[in-house]
């Protein structure tokens, strides 16, 4: 072959190759060959989801909109899938929207009614006590009590567990069978025993995080390391209580008593509850504001040092001593939930802080209890309970709990001296809460030898707070506090509140 021919061949070669490129860029442009006409589209989404875009981005989501839209004119589909806008972190469950179980013994129900009594509100919440056989009920009472009725027999159910009783099949179903009531307007069942006492503003607070609409079971372990290896840490204990989603209730209770046929070796309720959620697939939700409480002895070490979270719930009061000196069970918890009425989401949270002039630790468990030390405790120390109480199974020691404590100190110039509260209210002019919190002087103390004041001088301790309801809707952190000058020899004042930028709980 010639040059020539060579030539005229490969100039041949370089323009088809040009043209070909041509016709790609014209089908590229045409659109023919990125959208087909069964491709899904974007859908446009409304403008008020990015009212916080800058500028520039608005302009481009706008460009980017209206192209998808013509296309879609000319390439329709069916199987176009809508962007869904982010929803709210907090949903707007409220008190009303909640329907609580109330797992009860009529060998008890004289004592254990007065528990409910302090947490019940009459026309606001809404709720079944289920008994195993009729009490006797006054007239004056039906107005502070829950409906009264009785669970249906469990005599075709097996229960071969020889440590336990038959009743945990009875109140293992007391969820399913408050469900087939047909209530309206339910968005969770709350389940609990009748010595179980609920803060129901905290349960309102915790359950508006999650979407009703999902299937959720809300609630926590036990205290104890040994309770929960012999049932499950995957298991909401039922004294504690726990929160049941009502698409989740309607789910367990189409199966529940084919599911509890298959565990006649359980041992209680709560772990039948959890056997069946285990079929279903739901996992447990832990919040650590719901409080089993399976201890003995004083609470002061746990409530002192409360996680920061809701207080939801307290169990086994009949077990553990009252919550405040010289009182009655059902006095102390009456006295507590009148302290803290003006904020009840700050129920029990723990602030830290010192007496620099003084050399002074503080702790502030804010409507319950104020704790004075001599010297400098960490606070890391002081967030950690101090064991006040002993462990649910005799002979155990510290290393079984689920979760780290202190021990209560053996040095006399170091035992705290207790402030409890005595009364509070709010200020109108100051804006502020008011809380005063009396020394208990009949803890005795050992003599101390440290050349340092004593808070054995104080009488009384005056806590300033500003209520703070959405304190849930922002990240968790302890409030901080700081003792404020005072001429009074026999009284402190403490603020307590947000902590400022950059302020850190130091000496």
């Amino acid at each position: 072959m010639s040059s020539t021919h060579q030539q005229r061949l490969r100039s041949c070669t370089t323009w088809l190759f040009l043209f070909l490129l041509l016709l790609l860029y014209f089908l590229y442009s045409s659109n023919l060959l990125l959208f087909q006409p069964n491709c899904p589209l974007p859908s446009s989404t409304d403008d008020h989801d990015y009212d916080n875009i800058s500028i520039s981005t608005q302009q481009k989501t706008h460009t980017t909109n209206s192209s998808s839209s013509k296309l879609q004119q000319h390439y329709p589909s069916t199987t176009t899938t809508p962007i869904i806008p982010q929803k709210s972190l907090r949903y707007d469950t409220q008190l009303k929207h909640i329907v609580f179980c109330i797992a009860a013994s009529s060998k008890h129900w004289d004592q254990r009614k007065q528990y409910i009594k302090q947490w019940w509100r009459p026309r606001q919440t809404r709720g079944v006590v289920w008994l195993d056989q009729r009490v006797r009920t006054r007239r004056h009472e039906a107005s502070s009590l829950p409906e009264i009725r009785i669970s249906g027999t469990t005599a075709s159910f097996k229960y071969t567990n020889r440590q336990g009783q038959r009743s945990a099949l009875r109140i293992s179903r007391v969820v399913s069978e408050t469900l087939r009531l047909g209530m309206k307007d339910v968005r969770w069942f709350v389940m609990g025993d009748d010595d179980t006492i609920f803060m129901v503003d905290n349960l309102v607070r915790i359950l508006s995080k999650y979407d009703h609409r999902q299937l959720y079971y809300v609630g926590s372990s036990s205290e104890s390391h040994i309770q929960n290896i012999f049932f499950s840490y995957a298991m909401a204990f039922g004294g504690g209580g726990f929160a049941i989603s009502y698409p989740l209730a309607k789910e367990l209770e189409k199966m529940q008593d084919r599911c509890i046929q298959r565990y006649p070796g359980l041992y209680g309720s709560d772990d039948r509850i959890q056997a069946c959620m285990s079929e279903l697939g739901v996992p447990l939700t832990k919040e650590p504001g719901f409080h089993q409480y399976d201890v003995y002895g004083s609470l002061l070490g746990l409530l002192g040092a409360h996680p920061v979270a809701p207080l939801v719930s307290l169990h086994h009061l009949d077990v553990v001593d009252p919550i405040f000196p010289r009182m009655t069970r059902v006095q102390s918890v009456r006295h507590l939930f009148q302290s803290t009425k003006n904020d009840s989401a700050s129920m029990m949270q723990q602030s830290i802080c010192y007496d620099r002039d003084r050399h002074w630790s503080i702790s502030v468990s804010w409507g319950y209890v104020v704790q004075i030390i001599r010297g400098v405790m960490s606070p890391r120390e002081l967030e950690m309970p101090a064991r006040t109480f002993l462990n649910w199974h005799p002979g155990a020691d510290f290393t079984a709990y689920a979760f780290n404590t202190r021990p209560v100190t053996s040095h006399p110039c170091q035992k705290p001296f207790l402030y409890f509260v005595r009364a509070s209210q709010y200020h109108q002019g100051r804006r502020q809460i008011i809380g005063v919190y009396t020394l208990d002087r009949q803890d005795p103390h050992p003599l101390c030898r440290w050349r340092m004041n004593s808070p054995e001088k104080i009488d009384s301790v005056v806590v300033f707070k500003r209520p703070d309801t959405q304190r849930w809707d922002k990240s968790p952190r302890k409030d901080c506090c700081r003792v404020l000058r005072s001429s009074k020899k026999a009284q402190m004042y403490i603020w307590v509140g947000n902590c400022r930028e950059d302020e850190v709980v130091e000496l």
